[in-house]
């Protein structure tokens, strides 16, 4: 009579030595796979770039609360006159409309990338730059504007110091976030519209042939940059 003997579940040893150094370099790849490479630097990236931010904001928080001086109304300081009437923080709305209103042409540009449809995608990603351009300019405009009225970032004639540095530094930082956004946009928009992404042509920004994940790369980053205007518009202007 023969008697099987069952073994059970044949268990992988873990790799030693020089193998288990190779397998931790190597992890990497299997945790990504299928992911291009571009995606997860760009997570990281918007990861390391919030500890920025947050740290700008945190500081900003911290000065205004603990100055004896008093801090300037927000709603006085960024007013604009329209038909000889203050209107509180008339163009910070606006500059917020137009940079939430990219958020949804860059949503719509990748949609339309994945279905690639080059002239679709290139129109909306020119629109999303436009829109960025748009507030950057308008960013500029505010600019002067307080400079003209005497804000420095060591002090402005309605109050704390701190004001002007806070203003010019956190809303410098954005402003520039927006400036290179705008311009790897065009970038893409460009390669977009002569068909490198669907040749995978030899250069910048190209990526595997016929798909169109730098445009959704190129996404992540706008709407982190969107996401950040949300919460400065929170923490500087309406408070």
């Amino acid at each position: 009579m023969a008697i099987s003997i069952d073994a059970g579940p044949v268990v992988a040893k873990p790799a030693e030595g020089w193998q288990s150094v190779v397998a931790d370099v190597s992890s990497d790849q299997r945790a990504f796979k299928g992911v291009p490479w571009g995606k997860p630097m760009m997570w990281i990236f918007l990861v390391s770039d919030t500890f920025i931010f947050g740290s700008f904001l945190i500081s900003y928080m911290t000065v205004r609360a603990s100055t004896t001086v008093p801090w300037p109304s927000p709603s006085e300081v960024f007013g604009l006159e329209l038909f000889g009437r203050n209107v509180p923080l008339l163009l910070i709305a606006i500059m917020t409309f137009v940079l939430i209103s990219s958020s949804g042409t860059m949503a719509l540009a990748v949609n339309y990338g994945y279905r690639r449809d080059r002239k679709t995608t290139f129109a909306l990603l020119l629109a999303t730059a436009a829109l960025g351009a748009t507030f950057v300019g308008m960013q500029a405009f505010e600019w002067t504007k307080l400079i003209l009225e005497g804000v420095r970032p060591w002090g402005n004639p309605w109050g704390a110091p701190q004001f002007g540095s806070t203003f010019f530094m956190i809303t410098g930082f954005h402003g520039t976030h927006v400036t290179i956004g705008v311009i790897f946009l065009l970038i893409v928009a460009t390669k977009v519209r002569r068909g490198d992404l669907d040749a995978q042509r030899p250069g910048f920004l190209t990526g595997r042939r016929g798909n169109y994940e730098i445009v959704e790369t190129m996404g992540l980053y706008w709407h982190f940059v969107d996401l950040v205007w949300v919460f400065i518009f929170a923490f500087f202007y309406l408070w």
